[in-house]
């Protein structure tokens, strides 16, 4: 008994010396330049958002903090490189649905534990467009549905393999048995001109990509992932309303760290990032990238992650998706 009440009390005044080192660490932290690894290509929507916010970050915490893209293998490079960094807060990850829910999947072993990673700030979701190519005389998405199953077998959607405009054309495809083909390219940019001229039929892929093409009058919008129709947008309507209410959500952006980086960083990381979002001048901002601002609390973002994750494995399973 007396062996089992000193190491109750070797614990409790380990976690508490845990948690003033942690305190301490706060308080003078960043004391150096911030590293934020971007999993993905400098130029798409994630880096531009990323970049974006860092800008601000650097202002608000008062050391640089520099963007670093570190690209490949379905966005699980950056991921590890994250994952095995020193927990001190000074290298932060922009995670994704695709490092936390695809990657995993379509990897037999992504190099990192996607549970490990610290969850920090959620800060957008980038809503999805339905579009088609102006070549099909279809105007409404159930006009394009009782088009494509009158042609069944002759249209096809594209995207990157493994990542969420694929995975949610195949949905699509699924869900409202179209019968069509997947093609796959190296991104959502790729496909662009293949689409505008009919080569390419249906496209899923997000707003920031894609409105302004719809407004150009070079593609067909036909449902938007939001909860509401998009103000740029009013005339396209919800996914929802066109009868798709469950279809699984947005991808998402947010920043986590390095497993075990102290609590008190991680919430004032948190504060820092949810004061930029809530500024008007941020959203003035960032309104121009057509996303949905999230500020979340850590535990927020944590359960949002734990929500969001199982529809997109789930996803990619049925797909059929592997890691090429």
């Amino acid at each position: 008994m007396i062996r089992t009440r000193a190491l109750l009390l070797s614990l409790v005044a380990s976690a508490w010396a845990l948690a003033s080192l942690g305190t301490a660490a706060a308080q003078n932290y960043p004391d150096k330049p911030i590293r934020l690894v971007v999993a993905v290509a400098a130029g798409g929507p994630m880096d531009t958002m990323a970049r974006a916010l860092a800008q601000q970050m650097q202002m608000k915490l008062g050391q640089p903090v520099v963007v670093e893209n570190r690209t490949g293998a379905g966005t699980t490079i950056g991921a590890k490189s994250v994952a095995t960094a020193e927990p001190d807060g000074h290298t932060l990850l922009w995670g994704t649905i695709s490092m936390i829910a695809i990657a995993p999947v379509l990897y037999k072993d992504p190099g990192y534990d996607p549970w490990s990673l610290v969850p920090v700030a959620l800060v957008a979701e980038f809503p999805s467009l339905v579009v088609v190519s102006p070549t099909l005389p279809v105007k409404t998405w159930a006009e394009f549905a009782a088009y494509a199953k009158a042609h069944r077998g002759q249209l096809n959607y594209g995207g990157s393999l493994g990542t969420p405009p694929q995975l949610m054309g195949a949905q699509l495809n699924k869900v409202a048995d179209l019968g069509m083909t997947y093609v796959p390219y190296r991104g959502g940019a790729p496909s662009i001109p293949d689409l505008i001229s009919g080569r390419l039929h249906m496209q899923v892929d997000a707003l920031t990509l894609l409105v302004p093409l719809v407004k150009e009058g070079k593609l067909r919008a036909l449902a938007s992932q939001t909860p509401e129709r998009w103000p740029s947008l009013p005339d396209v309507p919800t996914l929802r309303e066109v009868g798709f209410a469950d279809f699984p959500g947005n991808a998402w952006g947010g920043i986590m760290a390095p497993p075990k980086t102290p609590r008190p960083i991680v919430e004032k990381l948190n504060a820092t990032v949810n004061e930029i979002l809530r500024s008007p001048e941020t959203k003035a901002t960032l309104d121009k990238f057509s996303v949905l601002l999230l500020p979340r609390s850590v535990d927020e973002f944590s359960a949002y992650i734990a929500k969001e994750t199982p529809p997109w494995s789930a996803m990619v399973r049925e797909s059929g998706a592997t890691a090429q």
